[in-house]
């Protein structure tokens, strides 16, 4: 792709003609005119130009000099240098001895805000890849295989030999929430230069964290940076480039878990992998015919199944303590009681056994939306 384009060119000329009173021509390397403060002249070839361009110098063009080359004017033409690699001319046209003063100084500033626009591109460009090879991780198939993982880890400067830490940060639904998604990852990118990002999703964005910054200053970071609710979880703790998409499953599953024991909560919420263990783990039970069997119990309830299912939750929540229980449910101890009955007589299973309130309790967490 060439340094200078037309919107940049245009941008030198507009900047230039701001500080000096003579018109500004910029020209591209085959010195055909792609800016100009005289809209009359895009497009024309730049005989000066091309001189400066074959020469690699400043090349002035007086009114005799101007006669003998078609279509010049008096004038300055100095030629653009980014990196070492000649990409176009910049020219001021004027008699040479009252431009000549100016030439240095627009050559200078245009040369500046190509290499600005370069390195925002290469900028830009390293955020993408950095974005997709966070992609590339927590997809569990991995579409890229994984040698060509490591070698682009190694690219990057990243180390997966320490454990590592995926966070999932999801703003509350809302029609703005991608646009404050889209705002808030370069952000974050600025004050966690360690980490690496990536938007799975309009409301999702992952974080990769190898610096092992705890959750908390995490999250004061993002009570400053992103002011919309939204939850943070933070996933298990792995070694190794596959332990990235199991680190970004459990975060995924844990915030479920907990918005389902929490409900409708506003603000910033933050959940762990480490605080819902144990119904994280037995999420993966809740599939082929086994997960239907542990499921079985819960879709025995019938027409009151939701209700039912809910004085579980928060019993199982509350660890079985009644008054704690009636209390979260804003019902009395003697209802508590009558519904915990009914479960019991619907699904056969005791209560005040361990195996079968262990039984109910996994048909509970894999029934949870």
């Amino acid at each position: 792709m060439d340094i200078l384009s037309t919107a940049l060119a245009q941008d030198i000329v507009t900047r230039t003609m701001r500080i000096i009173p003579y018109n500004v021509n910029v020209m591209d390397a085959n010195g055909s005119i792609i800016a100009s403060g005289n809209a009359a002249r895009l497009g024309e070839l730049h005989a000066g130009a091309l001189l400066a361009l074959a020469k690699k110098l400043t090349v002035e063009i007086d009114e005799a000099s101007a006669r003998n080359l078609h279509g010049a004017q008096p004038g300055i033409n100095l030629p653009l240098t980014v990196h070492g690699r000649l990409c176009g001319a910049v020219g001021l046209s004027g008699a040479p001895a009252e431009v000549r003063q100016f030439g240095e100084l627009v050559r200078l500033t245009a040369e500046m805000i190509l290499e600005q626009a370069q390195l925002a591109g290469e900028l830009q460009r390293d955020s993408r890849y950095r974005e997709a090879f966070v992609l590339n991780l927590i997809n569990a198939d991995h579409a890229a295989d994984q040698a060509d993982l490591n070698a682009w880890a190694h690219r990057l400067g990243v180390s997966f030999t320490q454990p590592h830490n995926v966070y999932v940060l999801e703003l509350d639904d809302g029609d703005t929430a991608p646009a404050h998604l889209q705002g808030l990852q370069p952000r974050l990118q600025a004050r966690l230069p360690s980490a690496l990002t990536a938007a799975a999703g309009p409301r999702e964005l992952v974080i990769l964290d190898f610096e092992d910054h705890q959750q908390h200053a995490l999250a004061t970071l993002l009570r400053e940076t992103c002011p919309q609710p939204h939850t943070l979880t933070m996933g298990i703790a792995l070694q190794g480039i596959a332990g990235v998409a199991t680190s970004y499953q459990s975060a995924r599953t844990a915030a479920r878990v907990a918005r389902a024991r929490d409900g409708k909560r506003s603000g910033q919420r933050l959940y762990s992998y480490y605080d819902h263990a144990l119904p994280v783990l037995l999420s993966g039970l809740n599939t082929g015919w086994q997960g239907a069997q542990l499921r079985a119990p819960i879709e025995k309830l019938g027409k009151n199944k939701d209700m039912l299912q809910r004085t579980l939750e928060v019993w199982f929540a509350q660890d079985g303590h009644p008054a704690a229980t009636a209390e979260a449910l804003h019902i009395h101890r003697n209802t508590l009681d009558y519904r915990l009955r009914r479960i019991g007589d619907i699904t056969g299973l005791d209560l005040a056994r361990l195996e079968d309130r262990f039984m109910l309790y996994i048909s509970v967490l894999l029934s949870s939306p």
